[in-house]
Formats: C-alpha cells, structure tokens, sequence
C-alpha cells in the first residue's frame, strides 16, 4: 500500500520577524513550503503577481496597511486562507470572509498548529490535489 502526502505552497504574510520566523518553522515542521514571509503588502501583491499559493496566513495589519486586498484576491482565486493577527475584529473578519480560518494573537503553538491544519483541511476540500 503506498501512501502519499499533499504538500502545500503556505504564503506568510507577517512584519513582526519572530512571529514570521515562528509561522514559518510551524509550516515547514508539517511538510508545507512557504511562500514569503512578506512583511509589505506591496510585497505580496508582487508575489502574487508570479504565483498562487494553495493558502496563506495573513497578519491584518502589516507594515504598508492593511491586507484585505490580498484577501480578496486570494477568495476571487477560492484560495484558503487565515487570519493570524491580534489587531482585527473576529466577528467582522467572519463576516466579511465567512470561509476564512482565524486565529488571534497571541496564540499558543499548539493553538496555532491546529488552526493551520484547519486551513489544510480546506485547502484538501476546495482544490483538485494530485500526489506530487
């Protein structure tokens, strides 16, 4: 019996370093690549520009603004994603992603690891996935 297991294109979205740092090795530690971390805004839409990601976590506020526009672009593709951030409302980050996975800060790292594999498990449901 063979068994195969998907990896993921994981874009960051962060500006504080340690929590980049930390996002980053809790991605890599489950066997998904990262994209990023990009700390601008502008710099994600670059990103973005060259490639998609199979799902992201995004900080709210980042060092240029804001990354609603990257959300919407990311929900316009029906790419997973997830908030991590302690400077949004949750309720309205629901309302206005209903599908989005949110996670405040500060978050333990087994808070967050279960809310990454929350994020895995839809990027399984949305997208057509073949074993690399």
């Amino acid at each position: 019996m063979s068994v195969f297991v998907l990896q993921f294109t994981v874009l960051i979205a962060e500006d504080e370093p340690l929590i980049a740092m930390d996002l980053t090795m809790q991605v890599e530690d489950l066997d998904h690549q990262v994209m990023g971390p990009c700390k601008r805004v502008a710099d994600l839409r670059r990103m973005l520009c060259s490639e998609l990601p199979d799902c992201a976590v995004l900080d709210v506020r980042l060092d240029d603004g804001e990354v609603f526009e990257v959300a919407d672009r990311l929900a316009a593709h029906n790419i997973p994603f997830l908030f991590h951030s302690g400077h949004a409302n949750g309720w309205e980050l629901k309302s206005r992603y209903p599908d989005a996975v949110i996670c405040p800060k500060p978050s333990s790292p087994s808070n967050l690891e279960r809310h990454l594999k929350m994020l895995f498990e839809k990027v399984e449901h949305t997208q057509p996935r073949t074993p690399a």
